[in-house]
């Protein structure tokens, strides 16, 4: 490739951002598959004939495969390139839709979201483009992940309410099926533009860039006792609060619609909340990027914690339409920078070279949360009848996470005196 070639198409390039917005929109259509599970569960429980835990499970399936699934589309990633990847995860989706639309039982049903729709679809749309995204960004590296990241989120806003009108109109199985050629006929030639491999001065610059910005935050922190800790602890702590904070934030994601269709404001307007709480989180990714840079991960995931907490709560005494409205999008503005925090607060804390590994570590005990929040919730309503208690029980497992990254931030306070430096 020669010079002008490969300045045309090299790091920070418009080519680049052009490959972000590909990224981003793959991103897009593929988050369908993650939120789908929830915006019928109020129609699948009353077409299966099913209780709030079963019909909940497809979803917490669709979590579990997407984590595994994580791990297994990225190594892919590095041996076949991103683009391969994507073709899976348009197959995935595609059949697994369809597959989930003539199901015939609540267990294919299940089956369907989790093999084919979290393992091989969502899956394949998110941690291999944000890792792809990494190599093609340096000085503006932040910004492009995190404008990638909330590809997921901006799914959560905008398919809620179209898959809604759709199953009002045509019901949930012909949306499915409609929904599994969308994402075939739009994801595999998005997934042709990103052919192109990274420039070898990208994989070099992105080395020398982690190296750096390690270098940076590890001087506030032995590596080899990171606050304090051995790293299997941290890791295990930082593994305990993911989950944590993810039931408590999977509450409102999994259950607003059927919440709302129970007080009697219908599914169309659950969607409309979950699409509001999704899109405000947008702003909330975005927004809590730049303050991590001023203040640190550890502080910006207490923020978000202790916000989303409060948002839980106010879910206890407002169960009106307008207030419900109000509470949602508190709540997406409060807990959207919570999971990105976890990567930085490794990148922070742990060398360079173990910082993939932990990182996925981590971000799949944030979706094993969502997973097993999701059922929980549904499973507590079932017990009780109402999912008062399952808002209390989430704001319970939000305060299990704010106790740990609290000792978290002592353990800093302790290494600052120590140290005497300051973060």
């Amino acid at each position: 490739m020669n010079a002008t070639a490969s300045a045309r198409h090299g790091v920070e390039s418009a080519y680049a951002w052009a490959r972000l917005m590909v990224s981003l929109a793959l991103m897009t259509i593929g988050g369908v598959g993650m939120y789908g599970a929830s915006v019928v569960l109020p129609a699948v429980q009353r077409d299966f004939g099913a209780v709030r835990a079963d019909a909940s499970f497809p979803y917490t399936l669709t979590l579990i495969g997407f984590g595994i699934g994580g791990i297994l589309m990225g190594r892919l990633a590095d041996r076949f390139g991103v683009m391969v990847v994507a073709l899976i995860g348009a197959a995935g989706l595609g059949l697994g839709l369809a597959a989930a639309g003539a199901s015939s039982s609540l267990w294919q049903f299940t089956l369907a979201h989790g093999l084919l729709i979290g393992l091989l679809g969502v899956s394949a749309t998110f941690a291999p483009l944000v890792a792809d995204t990494s190599l093609w960004f340096t000085r503006r590296r932040g910004i492009a992940v995190a404008i990638c990241m909330s590809g997921n989120y901006l799914a959560g806003a905008v398919w809620p309410p179209v898959m809604q009108h759709f199953i009002d109109s045509a019901g949930w199985r012909a949306t499915y099926f409609g929904l599994a050629i969308f994402c075939v006929l739009t994801m595999a030639p998005l997934a042709l533009f990103l052919r192109r491999p990274a420039p070898v001065t990208a994989v070099q610059a992105g080395a020398s860039a982690t190296v750096m910005k390690s270098a940076r935050f590890l001087g506030r922190s032995d590596p080899a006792h990171p606050l304090g800790q051995t790293p299997r602890r941290l890791q295990m702590l930082l593994c305990v609060a993911g989950v944590s904070c993810c039931v408590a934030m999977s509450m409102p994601q999994v259950h607003i619609v059927a919440y709302c269709t129970d007080l009697g404001f219908g599914a169309a307007q659950g969607a409309q909340m979950l699409s509001l709480m999704m899109a405000a989180g947008i702003a909330s990714r975005l927004l809590s990027g730049w303050v991590s840079d001023h203040i640190g991960g550890l502080r910006t995931l207490m923020l978000g914690s202790v916000l989303q907490g409060v948002a839980l709560l106010l879910f206890l005494p407002f169960d009106g339409l307008v207030p419900l409205y109000v509470v949602s999008g508190l709540f997406g503005l409060f807990q959207g920078g919570i999971v990105p925090s976890y990567a930085l607060i490794v990148r922070e804390y742990f060398t360079p070279k173990e910082a993939g590994a932990r990182v996925g570590t981590v971000l799949m005990a944030t979706l094993l949360g969502m997973a097993l929040g999701g059922w929980l919730s549904g499973a507590i309503f079932d017990w009780t009848g109402s999912y008062r208690a399952a808002f209390v029980n989430g704001i319970a497992w939000n305060l299990v996470n704010v106790g740990i990254v609290g000792f978290l931030l002592y353990r800093v306070r302790q290494s600052q005196r120590f140290t005497g430096h300051w973060s």
